[in-house]
């Protein structure tokens, strides 16, 4: 019998060569993470402008730049330092030769980020254009390029500017499809440089950042005076800094960095602080707390310098070195060390603040005993209400899931696509659950509106069903770390019903869980509202302004649908909706936020205030709210 051949000959037809930008181009994951639109913090076009900066900071940390100028104008980013300078020789080299970069020599960059020579060749692949100057000692080069190819390399001349690097580009529009910059993200992204760094100024679009007490700053800025139960507890030492209180509000909250790099996903310096703060406070109050006890409201930041860090993926989310130094202590133990001296110092300096310490961990304690008997209950209630068939239709891809392997990077990346629908009704849960991308999208389908649990305990996320269902969905009964999906995505009807399960949702989460509101994960789904269409074209419209546009240019008296809610949408368009295209609206909390303020203003008693903010703010032809930012 003939042996069956499939798919293609395996020849040296079939080999491939790709350059250096060919293969970002192709494979952008690997270098930027996720592509996204801007809806999300760790969307690429955040990655290239940070990678561009990153180069700045590594200029200041080393002594040189004490300011850094930033604009962005139609789209457009310049970056403007004030360090050494390129030099003139290797210019083009350095933004488009991989693997090439003067922090492979750790006496030129003992402690930067950037040490894989990759950043400035992916920004430079991934735009549009791309332009590089670089000034040093009087004298000043430029190199133009298009999408990593080289366009023009300008002759050395003379200049009167100072030293530093000059960097403008414009993300690809072909690659990051309909993007726009959130600004409160880029508000966050350049405080944290300051705060990392005590005296850099970064100026942007005419606003001035400067930072002069560090993590002190940070959390000043995200807690709020009246909810915090002790003064803000600030600890710095060589290689590192240190700063938490304890909040009134649910859950664990975190800001951690490596060399001025913000780990969003943590690492090995996290993890080490965690236990190591539960082991200094159980020594001095000399007693066996339960860790969750411990850290139950804790808001905390902390900032390391790692000499060469080793990061879990290009994009220097997660810290995966386990010691500061080559040859030197481990990650856990000089952290350890260090709060087992200047925490157990400190609180035996300032007794009242160790007072109240404590009395955060007994209401925990006590909290949690409370609702010992009733989470058994609602956890044996959730297995019989068969989660996974009924409520849950889950997708192949979880969050938690330990990647492994040669494509560890790609998986850490894809990670950040998992996503669940929270939705209402049959109709709506099932044209998502029919057009979603089954590898990395879940629908939950909530039955009816969700209760107000503005005001109320912890004891109803048990005792309600459709909370404790929610919360077994997002694997959160535990804490934060387990959360399976990065985007929790709520999707609900287009009208007055819809904005009220969604305010609802919201409140849950702020009462309950606040650091997925505070940590990006939270969105609202943008759906049109109208199809607009002739013979020859389709046009959805998203609002009353881009359906006149639309009507005008289609002319001849088109078809005009109003969608009234998402199971009037089909499956095969509704596709189009929650794919490459899918526009969210993020659920951002501003620092000056106080959520117990907001959650009483929109969910408590019906003022005549609260009236009247309501009715300003509805679309008046579809009774929608136009401000998500809470």
């Amino acid at each position: 019998m003939a042996e069956q051949k499939t798919g293609l000959d395996y020849t040296e037809e079939n080999i491939r060569s790709l350059d250096w930008r060919e293969h970002i181009r192709l494979r952008p994951g690997m270098y930027i993470g996720k592509l996204g639109d801007g809806s999300s913090p760790d969307d690429g076009i955040y990655v290239l402008m940070k990678e561009v900066v990153d180069n700045c900071i590594d200029e200041h940390t080393m002594g040189h730049g004490k300011h850094v100028d930033i604009t962005i104008k139609d789209k457009v980013v310049t970056v403007r330092d004030y360090g050494r300078g390129i030099p003139l020789g290797k210019l083009v080299d350095v933004v488009s030769k991989m693997n090439t970069g003067a922090k492979y020599d750790s006496k030129a960059f003992q402690k930067s980020v950037g040490l894989n020579g990759v950043g400035t060749k992916a920004v430079n692949a991934l735009s549009s254009a791309f332009r590089v100057t670089a000034y040093r000692d009087g004298r000043c080069r430029t190199a133009e390029f298009e999408k990593g190819i080289l366009l023009k390399e300008h002759k050395e001349q003379p200049t009167t500017e100072e030293n530093g690097t000059f960097v403008t580009f414009m993300p690809d529009e072909t690659v990051f499809r309909n993007f726009h910059y959130v600004n409160e993200y880029l508000d966050n992204q350049f405080w944290n440089y300051c705060y990392l760094n005590a005296g850099l100024v970064i100026n942007f679009n005419g606003k001035r950042y400067i930072s002069k007490n560090g993590l002190m700053d940070l959390l000043q800025r995200k807690t709020n005076a009246d909810e915090i139960r002790y003064p803000i507890i600030h600890l710095r030492g060589e290689d590192i800094e240190l700063a938490f209180t304890h909040e009134n509000q649910y859950g664990e909250e975190y800001y951690s960095f490596v060399n001025g790099q913000y780990t969003t996903q943590g690492g090995t310096h996290l993890a080490a602080f965690r236990e190591a703060f539960v082991k200094t406070i159980r020594e001095f109050y000399k007693k066996d707390y339960d860790a969750a006890d411990i850290r139950g409201s804790i808001c905390a930041a902390i900032s390391v310098r790692v000499q060469e860090p080793v990061f879990e993926s290009q994009t220097k989310t997660k810290l995966g070195s386990i010691n500061v130094y080559e040859n030197g202590p481990s990650m856990k133990n000089f952290i350890n060390e260090f709060l087992a001296r200047e925490l157990d110092n400190f609180l035996h300096r300032n007794p009242a603040t160790a007072e109240s310490l404590k009395k955060r961990i007994e209401q925990n304690e006590r909290e949690r005993k409370e609702l010992a008997g009733i989470k058994k209950l609602a956890n044996e209630r959730a297995k019989k209400a068969n989660l996974h068939n009924k409520k849950l239709r889950d997708c192949k891809f979880h969050l938690n899931d330990e990647p492994a392997g040669k494509e560890k990077d790609v998986i850490i990346e894809k990670a950040k696509e998992s996503t669940i629908f929270i939705t209402e009704g049959d109709s709506a849960s099932g044209s998502i659950t029919k057009s979603r991308n089954v590898a990395t999208q879940a629908v939950f389908s909530l039955r009816g509106k969700p209760l107000n649990a503005f005001g109320l305990t912890k004891k109803i996320v048990y005792e309600n069903e459709e909370f404790n269902l929610l919360q077994h969905a997002l694997n959160i009964e535990e804490g934060y770390e387990g959360l399976r999906y990065n985007n929790i995505i709520i999707a609900t009807d287009a009208d007055v019903d819809g904005m009220h399960i969604r305010l609802l949702l919201m409140t849950f989460f702020l009462q309950f869980f606040p650091d997925l509101v505070k940590n990006g994960h939270v969105y609202i789904l943008e759906t049109p509202l109208f199809r607009v269409r002739n013979k020859q074209e389709t046009i959805y419209c998203y609002d009353e302004t881009e359906k006149q546009t639309a009507t005008r240019k289609l002319g001849s008296k088109p078809e005009i649908t109003r969608f009234k809610g998402l199971g009037e949408i089909s499956p095969e368009e509704f596709a189009r909706f929650i794919g490459n295209d899918m526009r969210l609206q993020p659920v951002m909390l501003l620092p000056e936020t106080h959520v117990q303020e907001v959650l009483e203003y929109f969910m408590g008693k019906n003022t005549p205030q609260r009236q009247d903010f309501i009715i300003d703010n509805l679309r008046v032809e579809v009774d929608l709210a136009e401000e998500v930012v809470v």
